[in-house]
């Protein structure tokens, strides 16, 4: 089977979609399938890798946002055609939905990767009220579901959007690479952290509006307001970077250049004694699922997706700077924190993610048949 994907909303300090989309690429191959991958320039370019044959094509910048999108149909259109898939796999559920219809013009199986809680997005990043937001984000998704032979979503928390509207959809969690993210300490109990300086902080994630970044922020200046030695460091890029760095005057915050090399990230990550994740939307949680390969315990919030991935390995809390502190104080004092964080990132794995990935093309294409 030679698999198309095709992925708009991917840029240079991308996160969760990049290394999902270039883990299943890699282990479609290696299960002796073809895999060929197009996104976002700068283009056009070519290029074999591990993952398949990549396509960067031209895209137009989407100011204040860091992302290019893949507007011309036609290109895209003569582009897709040239390559021949015999399956297509969409990691957008908005710019790209005529891709499906494309598939279906040409007999092929199209499967759309819901990677964003479209009701989320549509009330934290636009004008439009809560009610007429869920309205929006249900008449897209049944679009979606229309246009695409099957939907996938990468935890519960993602599917139940569609799901409240009876619309199928597969859940297929993504995976860590264990190896890569991987404990730098030992996972047994030691010293208290702080004992021998600041508590250290991480926060990992995208600095973009969806993924409430201050929260981070906020909670320091709660620790330090009760009296704790605290020093975050914030990991990621993105458009609220100027407003992170405003809000942390005075606080003990450092933000760290962006890091392409996963296993340096492995080892800055692995310093830390613990972790904030408070991205309210977030339809899996990758980069929380590998600070607990890291061995790294994390406090997250109980909306979102979050909770499905950090299980034990952390504490769930409401998305206050206050409870978030709270949060904190109660992994400072948990035993054998570190050892349940690497348990709880050991459920995941990309080689059974890949798999199920590819159980859903195998049924859809079986589905095809079956109707010709």
């Amino acid at each position: 089977m030679h698999v198309l994907r095709v992925a708009n909303f991917v840029s240079p300090t991308s996160g969760g979609i990049k290394t999902a989309l270039r883990a299943w690429g890699e282990l479609y191959q290696q299960a002796g399938h073809r895999a060929s991958l197009i996104v976002p320039g700068p283009g056009p370019e070519i290029s074999e890798e591990e993952q398949g044959l990549v396509y960067r094509v031209p895209a137009r910048p989407v100011p204040g946002t860091g992302y290019s999108l893949m507007w011309s149909r036609v290109g895209m259109s003569r582009l897709m055609d040239a390559i021949a898939p015999d399956a297509l796999e969409v990691s957008d559920r908005a710019t790209t939905r005529w891709m499906g219809r494309w598939a279906a013009r040409r007999g092929i199986g199209s499967v759309m990767i819901s990677h964003e809680n479209m009701t989320g997005i549509l009330v934290r990043r636009t004008p439009i009220p809560e009610r007429p937001s869920h309205w929006a984000a249900d008449a897209i998704n049944r679009l979606s579901a229309h246009d695409y032979d099957a939907i996938v979503c990468p935890s519960w928390f993602a599917a139940q959007e569609f799901h409240r509207n009876d619309l199928d959809a597969d859940v297929v969690p993504l995976g860590v690479d264990l190896d890569v993210f991987t404990p730098v300490r030992d996972l047994r109990d030691g010293p208290p952290p702080g004992q021998d300086g600041p508590i250290r902080i991480a926060h990992c994630s995208r600095l973009s509006p969806e993924k409430n970044p201050a929260l981070s922020v906020e909670t320091v200046r709660e620790l330090v307001r009760r009296g704790h030695d605290v020093e975050l460091t914030v990991f990621g890029a993105g458009p609220m970077l100027d407003d992170m760095v405003a809000r942390a005057q005075n606080l003990p915050v450092t933000f760290h250049s962006y890091i392409t090399d996963r296993r340096e990230l492995a080892v800055e990550l692995g310093r830390a004694d613990l972790a904030i994740s408070p991205g309210p939307l977030e339809t899996f949680g990758l980069a929380a699922l590998e600070l607990l390969a890291c061995g790294i315990p994390v406090v997250c919030c109980d909306e979102g997706a979050l909770h499905e991935v950090v299980g034990d390995g952390g504490v769930v809390v409401p998305s206050t700077p206050a409870a978030f502190a709270d949060g904190v104080e109660e992994l400072l004092g948990r035993r054998g924190a570190r050892a349940r964080a690497r348990a709880a990132a050991e459920r995941f794995s990309w080689p059974v993610s890949a798999r199920r990935m590819l159980d859903v093309h195998e049924r859809v294409a079986a589905e095809l048949r079956g109707r010709g």
